[in-house]
């Protein structure tokens, strides 16, 4: 816990991103949205008008700067809680701190860091002070507050979304650290316009990795008479590899493995390939997605094209064998293979269909005729009376009924004209009028 001061003063071995971090909304890059002249959260944080909120957004975009400002600007004290390392006493201790403040009739401004760390219990903790305005709460996460925040909690805190940098918010935040004082300024550092935005490219609109790149590239530039010279050789090693944005067990997470999902379903196989390389690259295990694979099968192509289900489980059997990074191509054939399908959803709608009439219906006993009676009791108990054998027929069909009597003619399967779903959809119907014939 760190209490009025958010960042150390002290100059040596700072990170550039640090040493460099805006202290006013002028200096503050990007999120015009909610800082740009006019908006909602500058007024409130130009008039120390604030109440509790949460800022959402992924890693760089100013979230603890935008804290830090605050800090700088509130009447109020300021306390600074980091979810990593605090626990429930650390936020008692502060809690207390706050009431009694509160008594004095000062204002406590309790900024906590990555608060989707906190568990339940924590984070009821904060409750009752967030109510009675002990404290007026800033949160900072880079997951979803809908479910990482207490319902409770979040009700009483405003949601601001923090979106990742443009490109040229970055280029005049490179700038920036190269002229300013504590950045590069003395160090009469020589690099291109076109260098400074690969850097900003690289970033993907993370200003902590532009800044630190740009560090990088600095520090491993030529020293010449003219300066520091940042040569394409020594950048290129700076940026050889994209640090994509990805938590396997977060938010990103099902929004690329959605993405994925409606590209096939839209019939989209350069989109569909697109995130599955996202998702490759961002070290998700080719065995989840090729699962996926098999779902979307049977979910979105179902008897529109049967093959898509040997093809996604060869899919899956191919990366299981070889894993990474072989296994691509076969990823690749499967999703390009089910983007390409017909598609028909008629399974998923049958099998949903059927799940709502099991779950909200009684659990009605198996009709006789459909009942095994391999005992004589069970024989003079009538079961099995009845049974239609389909294969003693010329037709291969008996009007024998198969469902319960409450559900005698429910119809959960209905085929599509898709694909050889269509041929199947001609059977069934001949099949149906063929029973429905003196029935």
């Amino acid at each position: 816990m760190e209490q009025l001061t958010l960042f150390d003063d002290r100059q040596e071995n700072i990170p550039l991103a640090s040493r460099v971090r805006p202290a006013s909304l002028e200096e503050f890059a990007g999120q015009k949205h909610l800082l740009g002249p006019g908006k909602m959260l500058r007024q409130l944080i130009e008039r120390d008008q604030i109440s509790s909120m949460i800022f959402w957004g992924p890693p760089g975009v100013g979230k603890t700067t935008l804290a830090s400002i605050i800090a700088g600007r509130t009447k109020a004290n300021f306390i600074n809680f980091s979810a990593v390392t605090s626990g429930i006493k650390e936020i008692k201790e502060v809690m207390n701190q706050a009431e009694a403040a509160r008594r004095m009739g000062e204002r406590t401004v309790l900024f906590v860091d990555e608060i989707h760390r906190f568990n339940k219990a924590q984070q009821d903790a904060f409750l009752p002070f967030v109510e009675k305005g002990s404290i007026i709460l800033i949160g900072a996460t880079t997951e979803n507050p809908s479910f990482e925040v207490n319902a409770a909690l979040l009700s009483r805190c405003k949601v601001f979304v923090l979106k990742a940098l443009e490109e040229d918010d970055l280029v005049q935040l490179l700038y920036h650290a190269l002229k300013h004082p504590k950045g590069f300024a003395d160090q009469n550092v020589k690099i291109t316009e076109r260098q400074v935005r690969m850097i900003a490219a690289f970033a993907n609109g993370d200003a902590r990795t532009a800044l630190n790149t740009l560090e990088m590239a600095v520090t491993n530039a030529d020293i010449t008479p003219e300066g520091m010279v940042v040569t394409e050789e020594g950048l290129a090693q700076c940026i050889s590899r994209k640090s994509l944005l990805y938590d396997k067990n977060g938010e990103e997470h099902y929004n690329l493995i959605s993405a994925l999902h409606k590209s096939m379903r839209n019939s989209d196989p350069d989109a569909a390939i697109y995130w599955m390389c996202r998702m490759l690259e961002g070290g998700e295990n080719p065995l989840y997605i090729a699962r996926r694979l098999i779902r979307f099968a049977s979910e979105d192509v179902g008897m529109a094209d049967s093959q898509a289900l040997q093809v996604a489980v060869s899919a899956y059997q191919a990366c299981h064998f070889l894993g990474m990074p072989e296994c691509d191509v076969h990823l690749t054939h499967a999703v390009t293979y089910l983007a390409m399908a017909p598609k028909s959803n008629a399974l998923y709608k049958a099998v949903e269909a059927c799940k709502r009439d099991v779950r909200n219906g009684q659990a009605e006993p198996v009709p006789l005729q459909l009942r095994n009676a391999p005992t004589r009791l069970m024989k003079e108990l009538d079961y099995g009376k009845d049974y239609q054998y389909a294969h003693d027929t010329e037709e291969k069909l008996t009007r024998m009924q198969c469902l319960p009597d409450s559900l005698a003619g429910t119809i959960y399967y209905h085929p599509t004209d898709q694909g050889k779903e269509a041929a199947v959809k001609e059977r069934l119907q001949k099949i149906r009028d063929w029973k429905n014939q003196n029935a």
